[in-house]
């Protein structure tokens, strides 16, 4: 009998959320990522930095099982999420329920800032007109956008600017009720002042969930996460504190040239 996505259990608060073990993505004969060993705790912001081609999007995949939706993609090695290997996970929605993505360009579903929304909660089954509003204002006070279309929740959510778009995205994720928040370089088509503002949203959202952030903004790593990894040529190269990281206890050289600015 498959399992109902609310039966997934929530980690013990002394167990990391995530395990990584040997992770390794191929790509046909392409190796995008190998030999990852990491894990990830439960009510952190973990950041994940390198150069382009580093693998970082390719973990990101795997976390979520997007492979099974990416031709010629394939997945090695364990990804251990809430106690259970996601491979052993035969309820996909229940899955995708407990990890949310945000991708790097808002994708907006051709439906209006309410129905982007309350789509999941419907697909799960919520059904009261009562319910489905307490959740969309929830969600949208969460991604801090409520105040700004309250007053019109009927229109189109393409017709938002691209900032009030990702953070439509995030709170598209958030109506879920995920466990695991996955964000993929979500400042790419933001504006300075936006990515702040979202950046705000993150640090309030660690409270009640864990984040993965990849980002290209190392300053952003910096800002935000509680422990970062340096991923380069597909293998992650150094994992630590945030702050041991950036204030010089990073031990590989590459590490350093990376912060540095010598590449990238």
């Amino acid at each position: 009998m498959v399992s109902p996505a609310h039966e997934l259990p929530r980690t013990p608060a002394s167990a990391p959320l995530v395990t990584v073990r040997g992770l390794a993505v191929h790509y046909g004969d392409k190796v995008a990522l190998q030999g990852v060993d990491l894990e990830i705790r439960d009510h952190e912001i973990f950041g994940i930095i390198g150069p382009a081609n580093a693998g970082k999007t390719s973990f990101l995949r795997a976390l979520n099982r997007m492979d099974e939706f990416v031709p010629g993609m394939r997945v090695d090695g364990a990804v251990t999420f809430a106690g259970r290997d996601v491979r052993e996970i035969r309820n996909l929605y229940a899955l995708r329920r407990h990890i949310g993505v945000v991708f790097p360009l808002p994708v907006g579903l051709p439906l209006s800032i309410y129905d982007n929304v309350a789509l999941a909660p419907r697909l799960a089954g919520t059904r009261k007109r009562a319910d489905l509003d307490g959740i969309v204002e929830h969600c949208l006070r969460r991604a801090a956008l409520w105040d700004e279309v309250k007053d019109r929740l009927g229109s189109l959510g393409s017709l938002l600017s691209g900032g009030q778009q990702q953070r439509l995205t995030i709170a598209r994720a958030l109506s879920q009720d995920p466990e695991l928040l996955l964000l993929d370089e979500f400042s790419i088509a933001v504006d300075p002042v936006t990515t702040m503002r979202i950046e705000e949203v993150l640090k309030e959202l660690k409270q009640e969930l864990t984040i993965v952030l990849v980002t290209n903004l190392v300053q952003q790593a910096r800002r935000l996460a509680d422990r970062t990894a340096f991923f380069l040529g597909g293998r992650c190269v150094e994992l630590a504190e945030t702050e041991t990281l950036f204030g010089g206890g990073a031990r590989q050289q590459s590490t350093i040239d990376y912060l540095e600015g010598r590449f990238g």
